[in-house]
């Protein structure tokens, strides 16, 4: 089933002679359930790619449909409500809310919404994350390892139809980077849960379903690496 399609997205910052073209007539789709790695050297347009399928930055030209909404159509009000309830969220330096515990924290999207989380998911994801004893800490009571999990149950709390994440273990050692990346994998099997993650890593993209290579804003290869 397809939960993502991206239709001649194109992203200019600026006009006239200093206007940059960040993303050129990018055109991919995504099934349910796939894990899928964005790869390109800096400024190749990985991460503008990111924050407009997230609805962080919106696109010059071009459709994106999440879970066959027009993301894009939606007012300011709804694209908020659109994004917090289905689209899940990962950045390099966590953006954990510092005054928050990190039960409060996983559950902010929830919260926010007005809604109650449902114990049963939320037990799962705090179990397999690991963070059982840690609920009533404070982000800077924690491992960068840890804050990192935090934001991972931040963003499954709402069962998304997407989970994004931009450079997620670029802020972590090699232990803890490969204990995440084991965790979105397993949340990417067990849940099911659609994967979309950005990484100068080799050994974390060959681990995906497939890889896109992004070079001067446009897809130059689209690899399936295992079905």
């Amino acid at each position: 089933m397809e939960i993502l399609r991206v239709e001649s997205l194109s992203k200019i910052y600026g006009k006239g002679e200093t206007a940059v073209k960040a993303l050129d007539n990018v055109s991919f789709s995504v099934q349910k359930g796939e894990f899928i790695a964005v790869i390109g050297p800096s400024g190749s347009g990985k991460s503008t790619l990111l924050h407009i399928l997230g609805g962080v930055d919106k696109p010059t030209e071009g459709k994106v449909y999440i879970d066959n909404t027009d993301v894009y159509s939606l007012d300011e009000t709804k694209l908020a409500i659109f994004r917090r309830r289905q689209i899940g969220l990962i950045y390099q330096f966590y953006n954990l809310i510092p005054v928050l515990n990190v039960e409060e924290n996983i559950t902010l999207p929830l919260l926010l919404d007005g809604r109650k989380p449902d114990k049963i998911h939320y037990d799962e994801i705090v179990n397999k994350l690991g963070l059982s004893d840690r609920l009533d800490y404070l982000p800077n009571q924690l491992s960068g390892g840890q804050q990192q999990r935090v934001s991972i149950g931040r963003a499954l709390i709402t069962n998304p139809a997407l989970m994004l994440a931009d450079e997620p273990t670029g802020n972590l050692d090699s232990k803890n980077s490969s204990e995440i990346v084991a965790l979105l994998k397993m949340f990417n099997k067990t849940l099911n849960q659609t994967l979309i993650v950005i990484t100068h890593d080799e050994r974390i993209a060959l681990q995906a379903d497939r890889i896109l290579t992004i070079e001067d804003g446009r897809i130059t290869k689209d690899e399936v690496i295992r079905k």
